[in-house]
């Protein structure tokens, strides 16, 4: 049985887990508690997570106390007039809290200030994405799938508020009207707040059908500067990560790998780790099919466990581990490509369309692995007992991971309670297929209670774990040929291209089409561009062992850089303006063509660009891609020194994403998006020697730094299309871009990542 069809039995009603959580108490680090007490006015800062949303406030209204109104899933309306919105969506910085409560704080017509979010329960009947059908965030789809979800939602509470003021006043419910939080009759002058009608809400049936605002009518979407509903927490520090929580007992797990994928523990001496102050136990696990084997070393702190950690003399059984390095695996593809791949996309005639051409361009792209880096290494802290494991941590795919914990234990997905906190940035690595790290914490936490510690455990994973622990954006190689004709229209464009497959072995069938996995073509495939012949190939290598998995963006961080590059190529060849040709290739996709052409004005495209100082050269370049949706170009401009040296002073971007539910934040996603590629274009790198990662930290591992941060300007197309999503698509255009402005400063064409200090 695929996992997919696993997915549907657990979404079949009466398989929703029941969500009740522990009081937990937050501990804060030992170096951050003199701060966090100063800022919290207190001696230590509690949090009672206590019961789910929706059980608890069943239970207090059962008890009379009438404390909170619950209309559906996604609100609750207290006493006091506070709003609560449950979002099923993760917020790991990319504004999902408060793009979700505005949706339906605009329908609810609610006082802003008053409403606040919390992480839903891991429940996948009620809190399904509905863009996959299992509970889980990613593919910015947040907006996008809960657009009229949440919107519903405020509205059927809004409906019952009313009609709670309406019985009380004995006036009709059309004559009633709500704003900021107050709900109003004016031929009286009666007024209520929300919380003085939330109990004779609470017992009015919901409405089966609501009518939603038109989009005159809005009052919070499309507005400029609402307040971030997570601002204040991560201010002041009191925003919980996986981190600050300690469970009465809890022990913290480091462990520790082997070096190559695919090693397997064969001994190892704990007596230096056992000597050390603080730690508890040393346990080995075997590790899953899809996950690595290890020794964990339990202690009463992060620090002692690392140090126990270090003290280790660990024996690696590398017979069966993956042995190749990057060369050898871009060598491999270089022979794949020599051959025919599975067809993603054919157009017309591609080998009449390489026939005798005016001007042919051949060219070879490659893009390497590449490490998630999120700020927040994995980790998460696992609770066994009674049968039922309990889990805190940056929670991002609560069906896949409920049902792949519960295949470990030999228990059902009800019985895996799922705690959504915050997570410090993910670009794809917590939504794991294999659930890795999570099941390496169970595994942990079942060896602990073997040697008879029934206590939680925390697992932490240093940052050198994190960047040498698998999952990688896969290195790809595209080769490339583009025949122009004599008036130096593109009339034939084939690629092939090799790299490993995501989706391959983890039961998402859909997202493979007659051999081709999509995620890997994405971007390629579906190329904007009128070339009346085009193919597109693609070879999917099985026997290469460095694990990936998707990354922000997914297929479209490597086809946007080859695509965009290839395009602008031709342009070149045929002495055209790289914004007209793409124009004129974009007749049929307006959107693609109303970004580029936003993105050039606002950039002064048709003005020469200033010139530098003296010694240097400076260039543009320009790039449009679709990725999830939405609609996304980009103009940069760069400054190029003598040496070679250069740097991007600024970067203008149009993006059209249908409905700007939070246009503040959608900026702010696009200045992350580029700055997120920025680091890929000019350093990002996982590179493997012998089966081992040669990267361990930011040193050799670089993310972009505050001064190579160019100024960045994002235009909004205005839209009353539905949302889509704004998460990743800002990555892909900003590698080609760059490159392209490079190679108008210079006249030397990149085509593989990273570009280095230096254009050579």
């Amino acid at each position: 049985m695929s996992l997919n069809s696993k997915f549907l039995k657990l979404l079949r009603p009466g398989r929703s887990p029941v969500h009740a959580r522990s009081r937990i108490e937050i501990v804060n680090m030992e170096t951050d508690l003199k701060r966090r007490r100063f800022l919290q006015g207190a001696g230590g800062l509690t949090l009672g997570v206590g019961l789910s949303p929706l059980l608890k406030t069943q239970r207090a209204l059962a008890a009379g106390k009438a404390e909170a109104f619950a209309p559906n899933a996604f609100l609750r309306i207290g006493t006091d007039g506070t709003v609560t919105v449950i979002s099923k969506h993760l917020e790991m910085g990319q504004g999902a809290y408060t793009g979700l409560a505005t949706l339906a704080a605009e329908e609810l017509d609610a006082d802003w200030s008053r409403v606040k979010v919390e992480g839903a329960p891991a429940n996948t009947k009620v809190y399904a994405n509905l863009a996959f059908g299992a509970q889980g965030t990613g593919g910015s789809t947040a907006i996008a799938n809960s657009f009229e979800q949440m919107r519903r939602a405020g509205a059927t509470a809004r409906a019952m508020l009313v009609a709670a003021a309406a019985d009380k006043w004995k006036v009709p419910a059309d004559s009633i009207t709500v704003s900021n939080g107050i709900v109003s009759h004016a031929a009286s002058g009666r007024k209520a707040g929300f919380g003085e009608l939330a109990q004779a809400a609470a017992k009015l049936p919901a409405p089966k059908d609501v009518k939603l605002k038109t989009p005159d009518q809005y009052k919070l979407i499309g507005k400029q500067k609402l307040a971030r509903r997570d601002t204040a927490g991560k201010t002041d520090g009191s925003a919980i990560y996986t981190q600050d929580i300690k469970l009465p007992g809890m022990l913290v797990a480091v462990a520790a790998h082997p070096p190559k994928f695919g090693a397997k523990l064969k001994s190892f001496d704990a007596a230096k780790a056992k000597a050390i102050p603080g730690v508890v136990a040393i346990v080995p696990f075997e590790g899953t099919e899809h996950s690595m084997a290890g020794v964990a070393v339990l202690a009463k702190n992060t620090w002692v466990a690392r140090q126990g950690r270090d003290a280790l003399q660990v024996q690696w059984d590398e017979s069966r581990a993956y042995g190749k390095g990057s060369e050898q695996i871009f060598a491999q593809y270089r022979e794949a490509l020599k051959q025919p791949g599975l067809t993603a996309r054919k157009d017309g005639d591609i080998a009449q369309g390489l026939a005798q051409p005016a001007k042919l361009i051949e060219a070879e792209y490659s893009v390497p692995y590449l490490a998630h880096a999120a700020m927040e290494p994995m980790n998460c802290l696992v609770k066994l007992g009674n049968g039922e494991c309990e889990v805190w941590n940056g929670e991002q795919w609560q069906t896949v991971d409920q049902f792949n914990i519960a295949k470990l234990l030999g228990i059902s997905p009800e019985k895996v309670k799922l705690n959504q906190l915050y997570a410090g940035g993910s670009f794809g690595r917590r939504a794991n297929p294999r659930s890795d790290y999570l099941l390496e914490a169970v595994q942990i936490a079942v060896g602990a209670q073997k040697q008879g510690l029934k206590v939680p455990v925390k697992l932490v994973w240093t940052r050198e774990d994190d960047m040498r622990g698998g999952y990688y954006r896969p290195a790809f190689l595209h080769q490339m040929k583009l025949a122009l004709d004599a008036q130096g229209k593109p009339r034939a464009l084939h690629v092939r291209m090799a790299g490993q497959s995501i989706i391959k072995g983890i039961g998402f069938d859909a997202l493979i089409k007659d051999g081709v996995d999509i995620t890997s073509v994405e971007g390629m495939a579906n190329l904007p561009y009128a070339i009346p012949n085009l193919q597109v190939e693609l070879h999917t290598p099985e026997d290469v062992g460095v694990p990936v998995q998707w990354f922000r963006s997914v297929g479209s961080t490597q086809n946007g850089f080859a695509g965009e590059g290839i395009i602008d190529e031709a342009a070149v060849a045929a002495g055209r303006d790289p914004v007209a040709f793409r124009r004129e290739l974009l007749t049929k996709h307006p959107r693609h063509a109303g970004v580029l052409d936003l993105a050039a004005a606002k950039a002064e495209w048709d003005k020469p660009l200033a010139a530098g100082p003296a010694g240097t050269k400076r260039g543009r370049g320009v790039a449009v891609h679709e990725a999830f949706g939405s609609f996304v170009a980009q103009v940069a401009e760069v400054t190029v020194q003598a040496d070679g040296s250069y740097k991007v002073d600024r970067i203008v971007c149009a993006v059209d994403c249908g409905i700007a539910v939070n246009p503040d934040v959608i900026r702010a996603q696009m200045e992350g998006g580029i700055g997120y590629g920025l680091s890929l274009a000019l350093s990002g790198a996982i590179t493997v020697k012998d089966g081992v990662v040669e990267q361990s930290n930011f040193h050799d591992y670089t993310v972009l730094r505050m001064n190579q941060m160019p100024k960045i300007e994002v235009h909004i197309v205005p839209s009353n299309a539905n949302p889509t999503g704004v998460g990743e698509p800002g990555t892909p255009p900003t590698a080609p871009a760059v490159v392209n402005a490079l190679f108008q400063a210079t006249g030397k064409r990149i085509r593989t990542l990273p570009i280095g200090d230096k254009v050579v």
